[in-house]
């Protein structure tokens, strides 16, 4: 079935015809979900939230042409949600201190530790600063490690503007660093 006829059915609620899309297109969906949460259950979760997301608003998507563009954006402000939650909520089961710890800091050093924790809050704080797009791009490239022509793809923005606008995003969280810092 063309996708065109698909979507038709789709927004008519034909439940053979969105089994058929979310078949379709699932892979795609958590690809882009497992390579942001690096986590195969995470992923799954987050990709059905994103074909929630797709079958609530199937009427507002106008046409084939626009389907592929609109669903990898959902998918991909879904990954930034859970990226979100995951940094604002508490772990489920408690994590022994010195394992994370040593996993973050490597060595036994209290003194490492604390300079660690000091920096990576530092470092927090000056990305809640950045412009939204600033932050976004840090996000997708320096933290989820999105190629570049990946997140061309995610933002509808040509690679090169891609390239100069993270450059212009590292120097600015530097800035907010060194703002911080003297503060």
């Amino acid at each position: 079935m063309d996708l065109d006829r698909l979507l038709t059915e789709c927004r008519q609620r034909n439940e053979l015809a969105w089994e058929e899309l979310v078949c379709r297109y699932q892979g795609r969906v958590y690809g882009i979900a497992l390579h942001s949460t690096r986590d195969v259950e995470e992923a799954r979760e987050v990709t059905q939230d994103v074909f929630f997301k797709v079958y609530q608003g199937i009427a507002s998507c106008p046409d084939a042409s626009l389907f592929l563009p609109w669903l990898i954006r959902i998918a991909r402000n879904s990954c930034i949600d859970h990226f979100r939650r995951t940094l604002s909520r508490p772990p489920l089961s408690d994590v022994p201190l010195e394992k994370v710890s040593r996993r973050l800091t490597g060595p036994d050093n209290p003194e490492l530790q604390t300079v660690a924790a000091s920096r990576r809050q530092l470092l927090l704080r000056a990305l809640s600063r950045l412009t939204r797009l600033n932050r976004e791009l840090i996000i997708l490239k320096d933290i989820h490690e999105y190629s570049l022509m990946e997140i061309s793809s995610l933002l509808h923005i040509p690679v090169g503007t891609v390239k100069s606008r993270s450059n212009r995003a590292r120097i600015e969280l530097a800035e907010r660093v060194t703002q911080l810092r003297g503060a």
